[in-house]
């Protein structure tokens, strides 16, 4: 796929993740009914139902666009880490990049085996739909906040939502 091997960035170690694909993009956004209208009427796209996401403070949705797909993302309070981040932004914008991987703990383990800060818990946490997924410090990535999200494997139990 895409990051076989071993990358180098900016002098620092060996970057041992091995991605397989890219998971979603991650947009915040002020309300988070009226974006996900422009993308059904405007854009003709696939939207999902909303789901609330209790453990990160937001209610997001997916967006289909056939190669790729969007997770619109607004606070669940004011106390979401996303009030601040649309507080600063208050169109909303970019918030994360998530990469997909076969095996979470391993991607986390190379990370961390390759000084990459994990944020939070600094280990994978089971996502909404209960596979791990765990945020890399951005000032390590080209200032991009990156979620690292295991891919669907078969056998696993369909999304609780």
């Amino acid at each position: 796929m895409c990051c076989r091997g071993k990358t180098r960035y900016d002098g620092g170690g060996d970057l041992p993740i091995e991605v397989t694909g890219l998971s979603h993009i991650g947009i915040a956004v002020p309300d988070l009914a009226a974006a996900a209208t422009v993308f059904r009427e405007r854009f003709s796209c696939k939207v999902s139902e909303p789901i609330d996401v209790p453990a990160q403070k937001v209610r997001i949705v997916y967006v289909d666009l056939g190669n790729a797909r969007l997770e619109l993302i607004a606070p669940l309070g004011v106390d979401s880490p996303l009030a601040k981040f649309l507080e600063k932004r208050p169109e909303g914008g970019l918030h994360h990049v998530a990469l997909a991987v076969a095996d979470a703990d391993d991607a986390a383990a190379a990370a961390k085996a390759d000084g990459l800060r994990i944020l939070g818990s600094g280990a994978p946490a089971a996502g909404h739909h209960g596979r791990p997924l765990f945020f890399l410090d951005p000032r390590a990535l080209l200032g991009t906040l990156t979620e690292i999200e295991q891919a669907p494997r078969a056998g696993d139990p369909p999304p609780s939502h």
